[in-house]
């Protein structure tokens, strides 16, 4: 044997053993993964579920968010327009005198 053919079976024998660990690392994770999920009670038949609560939940942060972001902008209207409107009493005080 030369040392080509030699380097080329050993790479080939890696390559093989790098994919079989891969495949036995995906299975524990997956198993690992299973088991969290099962034990806070979520089934893995329950996927489409949730999903579906999880897309809820984004849909009522986001929501949640706007509503804050307009609740904001509400104050600082009310603020302004109350400064807006004590200037012009104000003013017309000053000239009604």
């Amino acid at each position: 044997m030369t040392p080509e053919e030699i380097r080329e079976i050993v790479a080939t024998v890696l390559e093989e053993e790098s994919k079989r660990r891969g495949a036995a690392m995906d299975e524990v994770v997956l198993k690992a993964v299973a088991t969290i999920l099962t034990s806070f009670g979520i089934e893995e038949d329950d996927r489409k579920e949730l999903q579906a609560d999880f897309i809820h939940l984004r849909k009522w942060r986001k929501s949640v968010e706007q509503a804050q972001t307009l609740t904001f902008k509400v104050i600082v209207t009310a603020i302004v327009s109350g400064l807006v409107g004590a200037v012009w009493l104000g003013f017309k005080a000053t000239l009604g005198k």
